[in-house]
Protein backbone atom coordinates (compact mmCIF):
# COMPACT_ATOMS: atom_id res chain seq x y z
CA UNK A 1 0.00 0.00 0.00
CA UNK A 2 1.63 3.72 -1.39
CA UNK A 3 1.71 6.88 1.20
CA UNK A 4 -0.38 8.12 -2.26
CA UNK A 5 -3.49 5.49 -1.79
CA UNK A 6 -3.73 6.92 2.15
CA UNK A 7 -3.55 10.35 1.28
CA UNK A 8 -6.29 10.06 -1.50
CA UNK A 9 -8.13 8.11 1.08
CA UNK A 10 -7.80 11.08 3.19
CA UNK A 11 -8.31 13.87 1.25
CA UNK A 12 -11.55 11.79 0.11
CA UNK A 13 -13.42 11.47 3.46
CA UNK A 14 -15.30 13.91 4.98
CA UNK A 15 -14.92 14.01 8.59
CA UNK A 16 -17.69 12.72 10.32
CA UNK A 17 -18.86 10.67 7.48
CA UNK A 18 -19.02 6.79 7.40
CA UNK A 19 -17.21 5.71 3.91
CA UNK A 20 -18.77 2.74 2.40
CA UNK A 21 -17.47 -0.03 -0.47
CA UNK A 22 -18.29 1.66 -3.47
CA UNK A 23 -16.72 4.76 -2.03
CA UNK A 24 -13.43 3.12 -1.71
CA UNK A 25 -13.60 1.54 -5.08
CA UNK A 26 -13.64 5.04 -6.53
CA UNK A 27 -10.73 6.03 -4.22
CA UNK A 28 -9.28 3.14 -6.08
CA UNK A 29 -8.65 0.85 -2.93
CA UNK A 30 -10.41 -2.41 -3.36
CA UNK A 31 -12.60 -4.66 -0.10
CA UNK A 32 -9.54 -6.60 0.48
CA UNK A 33 -7.09 -3.14 0.94
CA UNK A 34 -9.71 -1.64 3.26
CA UNK A 35 -9.83 -4.40 5.03
CA UNK A 36 -6.16 -4.44 5.20
CA UNK A 37 -6.37 -0.68 6.10
CA UNK A 38 -8.90 -1.41 9.06
CA UNK A 39 -5.91 -3.94 10.47
CA UNK A 40 -3.30 -1.49 9.85
CA UNK A 41 -5.22 1.25 12.04
CA UNK A 42 -6.30 3.70 9.21
CA UNK A 43 -9.57 2.74 9.16
CA UNK A 44 -12.29 1.48 11.66
CA UNK A 45 -15.32 -1.10 10.52
CA UNK A 46 -18.34 0.06 11.42
CA UNK A 47 -20.11 -2.90 10.08
CA UNK A 48 -19.76 -5.18 6.78
CA UNK A 49 -18.35 -2.90 4.40
CA UNK A 50 -18.92 0.04 5.89
CA UNK A 51 -15.84 2.38 7.44
CA UNK A 52 -14.59 5.50 9.26
CA UNK A 53 -11.41 6.94 9.47
CA UNK A 54 -9.44 6.14 12.74
CA UNK A 55 -10.16 8.47 15.56
CA UNK A 56 -13.60 9.75 13.84
CA UNK A 57 -16.98 9.97 14.76
CA UNK A 58 -19.95 9.52 12.92
CA UNK A 59 -21.87 12.90 13.05
CA UNK A 60 -26.06 13.13 12.68
CA UNK A 61 -25.86 14.40 9.07
CA UNK A 62 -23.12 11.98 7.79
CA UNK A 63 -24.74 9.07 9.47
CA UNK A 64 -28.11 10.43 7.07
CA UNK A 65 -26.00 10.87 3.77
CA UNK A 66 -24.30 7.00 4.14
CA UNK A 67 -28.17 6.05 4.88
CA UNK A 68 -29.29 8.36 1.62
CA UNK A 69 -27.06 5.74 -0.66
CA UNK A 70 -28.33 2.75 0.97
CA UNK A 71 -32.28 3.64 0.85
CA UNK A 72 -34.22 5.26 -1.99
CA UNK A 73 -35.78 8.33 -0.82
CA UNK A 74 -34.56 8.71 2.02
CA UNK A 75 -35.62 11.59 3.87
CA UNK A 76 -36.41 13.38 6.98
CA UNK A 77 -39.81 13.96 7.37
CA UNK A 78 -42.65 14.19 9.90
CA UNK A 79 -41.82 16.00 13.18
CA UNK A 80 -38.33 16.38 12.86
CA UNK A 81 -38.82 18.28 9.69
CA UNK A 82 -40.85 20.82 11.61
CA UNK A 83 -38.53 20.65 13.88
CA UNK A 84 -35.95 21.75 12.02
CA UNK A 85 -37.49 24.39 10.35
CA UNK A 86 -38.23 25.84 13.43
CA UNK A 87 -41.43 24.23 14.39
CA UNK A 88 -41.50 22.35 17.50
CA UNK A 89 -43.50 21.93 20.68
CA UNK A 90 -41.29 19.94 22.91
CA UNK A 91 -37.21 20.09 23.08
CA UNK A 92 -35.96 16.38 24.03
CA UNK A 93 -32.87 15.74 25.71
CA UNK A 94 -32.02 13.57 22.93
CA UNK A 95 -33.68 13.66 19.69
CA UNK A 96 -35.66 11.02 17.81
CA UNK A 97 -34.76 11.98 13.58
CA UNK A 98 -37.78 11.01 11.80
CA UNK A 99 -37.25 9.08 8.54
CA UNK A 100 -39.13 7.84 5.86
CA UNK A 101 -37.98 6.32 2.76
CA UNK A 102 -39.11 4.05 -0.44
CA UNK A 103 -38.28 0.55 0.93
CA UNK A 104 -37.62 -1.59 3.76
CA UNK A 105 -34.30 -1.53 5.09
CA UNK A 106 -32.76 -2.80 7.99
CA UNK A 107 -30.37 -0.21 9.21
CA UNK A 108 -26.77 -1.19 10.82
CA UNK A 109 -26.59 -1.18 14.50
CA UNK A 110 -23.66 1.45 14.42
CA UNK A 111 -26.60 4.04 13.76
CA UNK A 112 -28.31 3.51 16.97
CA UNK A 113 -24.95 4.80 18.67
CA UNK A 114 -24.99 8.38 16.66
CA UNK A 115 -28.77 9.26 17.22
CA UNK A 116 -32.03 7.59 17.82
CA UNK A 117 -34.78 7.30 15.11
CA UNK A 118 -37.49 5.71 13.48
CA UNK A 119 -37.80 4.53 10.13
CA UNK A 120 -41.22 3.80 7.88
CA UNK A 121 -41.86 3.64 4.21
CA UNK A 122 -46.01 4.25 4.22
CA UNK A 123 -47.04 5.26 1.12
CA UNK A 124 -48.83 8.38 1.83
CA UNK A 125 -49.15 9.82 -2.44
CA UNK A 126 -50.59 8.61 -5.41
CA UNK A 127 -48.27 7.34 -8.76
CA UNK A 128 -49.14 11.32 -10.44
CA UNK A 129 -46.90 12.64 -7.76
CA UNK A 130 -43.26 12.58 -8.20
CA UNK A 131 -41.56 10.73 -5.19
CA UNK A 132 -39.35 13.66 -4.18
CA UNK A 133 -41.88 16.69 -4.29
CA UNK A 134 -41.09 18.68 -1.76
CA UNK A 135 -37.93 17.08 -0.40
CA UNK A 136 -34.98 19.40 -0.03
CA UNK A 137 -32.11 20.24 1.77
CA UNK A 138 -32.03 23.12 4.20
CA UNK A 139 -29.93 26.51 3.35
CA UNK A 140 -27.69 25.55 6.31
CA UNK A 141 -27.83 21.72 6.28
CA UNK A 142 -26.16 19.34 4.48
CA UNK A 143 -26.51 19.12 0.64
CA UNK A 144 -27.14 15.26 0.90
CA UNK A 145 -29.54 15.03 3.46
CA UNK A 146 -33.16 15.56 2.37
CA UNK A 147 -35.95 17.64 4.53
CA UNK A 148 -39.84 17.55 3.65
CA UNK A 149 -41.00 21.09 2.86
CA UNK A 150 -43.86 21.85 6.11
CA UNK A 151 -46.33 21.28 3.68
CA UNK A 152 -45.40 17.51 3.34
CA UNK A 153 -44.44 17.35 6.65
CA UNK A 154 -47.64 17.77 8.13
CA UNK A 155 -49.17 15.10 6.11
CA UNK A 156 -46.32 13.04 7.60
CA UNK A 157 -47.28 13.88 11.04
CA UNK A 158 -50.79 13.22 10.71
CA UNK A 159 -49.84 9.87 9.52
CA UNK A 160 -47.76 8.79 12.35
CA UNK A 161 -50.51 9.84 14.78
CA UNK A 162 -51.47 6.58 16.72
CA UNK A 163 -47.96 5.12 15.81
CA UNK A 164 -45.92 6.56 18.49
CA UNK A 165 -47.09 9.84 17.44
CA UNK A 166 -49.67 11.84 20.19
CA UNK A 167 -52.69 13.63 18.91
CA UNK A 168 -52.03 16.33 21.46
CA UNK A 169 -48.63 17.02 20.08
CA UNK A 170 -49.58 16.71 16.73
CA UNK A 171 -51.76 19.86 17.41
CA UNK A 172 -49.78 21.95 18.83
CA UNK A 173 -47.61 21.26 16.11
CA UNK A 174 -49.80 22.33 13.51
CA UNK A 175 -51.11 25.35 15.93
CA UNK A 176 -46.98 26.66 15.40
CA UNK A 177 -47.46 26.05 11.39
CA UNK A 178 -48.65 29.41 10.62
CA UNK A 179 -46.48 29.99 7.85
CA UNK A 180 -48.44 27.09 5.27
CA UNK A 181 -48.44 27.83 1.55
CA UNK A 182 -51.92 26.69 0.88
CA UNK A 183 -51.53 26.07 -2.82
CA UNK A 184 -48.85 23.67 -1.95
CA UNK A 185 -50.87 21.53 0.89
CA UNK A 186 -53.55 21.14 -1.34
CA UNK A 187 -51.42 19.67 -4.17
CA UNK A 188 -50.00 16.98 -1.28
CA UNK A 189 -53.61 16.61 -0.10
CA UNK A 190 -54.80 16.05 -4.07
CA UNK A 191 -52.30 12.79 -4.35
CA UNK A 192 -52.91 11.70 -0.64
CA UNK A 193 -54.42 7.98 -0.69
CA UNK A 194 -54.72 8.07 2.77
CA UNK A 195 -58.41 9.12 4.46
CA UNK A 196 -56.83 9.03 7.89
CA UNK A 197 -54.10 11.55 7.06
CA UNK A 198 -56.38 14.17 4.78
CA UNK A 199 -59.09 13.78 7.59
CA UNK A 200 -56.77 14.23 10.34
CA UNK A 201 -55.20 17.30 8.38
CA UNK A 202 -59.10 18.44 7.93
CA UNK A 203 -59.67 18.37 11.68
CA UNK A 204 -55.98 19.70 13.21
CA UNK A 205 -56.15 22.92 10.77
CA UNK A 206 -59.87 23.12 11.75
CA UNK A 207 -59.35 23.37 15.31
CA UNK A 208 -56.07 25.27 14.47
CA UNK A 209 -58.62 27.69 13.14
CA UNK A 210 -56.47 27.92 10.07
CA UNK A 211 -59.03 29.05 6.87
CA UNK A 212 -57.11 26.35 4.46
CA UNK A 213 -58.91 23.66 6.22
CA UNK A 214 -62.44 24.19 5.21
CA UNK A 215 -60.93 23.48 1.73
CA UNK A 216 -60.26 20.25 2.46
CA UNK A 217 -63.40 18.15 2.83
CA UNK A 218 -63.21 17.75 -1.37
CA UNK A 219 -59.96 15.44 -0.66
CA UNK A 220 -62.08 14.05 2.11
CA UNK A 221 -64.92 13.58 0.21
CA UNK A 222 -62.86 11.51 -2.74
CA UNK A 223 -61.53 9.14 -0.39
CA UNK A 224 -64.50 8.20 1.23
CA UNK A 225 -67.35 10.38 1.33
CA UNK A 226 -69.97 10.12 3.97
CA UNK A 227 -68.22 7.06 5.97
CA UNK A 228 -66.62 7.24 9.14
CA UNK A 229 -62.88 5.99 9.82
CA UNK A 230 -61.89 3.91 12.75
CA UNK A 231 -58.81 1.86 13.65
CA UNK A 232 -57.40 1.17 17.22
CA UNK A 233 -54.02 2.25 18.04
CA UNK A 234 -51.22 1.97 20.62
CA UNK A 235 -53.07 4.57 22.94
CA UNK A 236 -56.42 3.63 22.15
CA UNK A 237 -58.97 3.90 19.23
CA UNK A 238 -58.83 7.20 16.90
CA UNK A 239 -61.97 7.48 14.76
CA UNK A 240 -62.60 10.33 12.52
CA UNK A 241 -65.82 11.94 11.13
CA UNK A 242 -67.00 12.03 7.44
Amino acid sequence: MSNKTVQQMLRGCRRGHPIDSAMLREMGISNALAAYMAKAGWLRRLSQGVYLLTGDTPSRDGTITYLTRCIPGLHVGGKTALSWQGVRHNIAFREKIVLWGRRSYRIPAWVDDVTRYSYQTTDLFDGDLPYEMGLKPLPSGSPEVLVSVPERAILELASDIGKGQSMEEASNLIIGSRNLRSDVLDEFLRHCKRVKVVRLVRDLGREADFSWAEDIQKHVDRLGAGKRWSNKTKNGRLTLKP
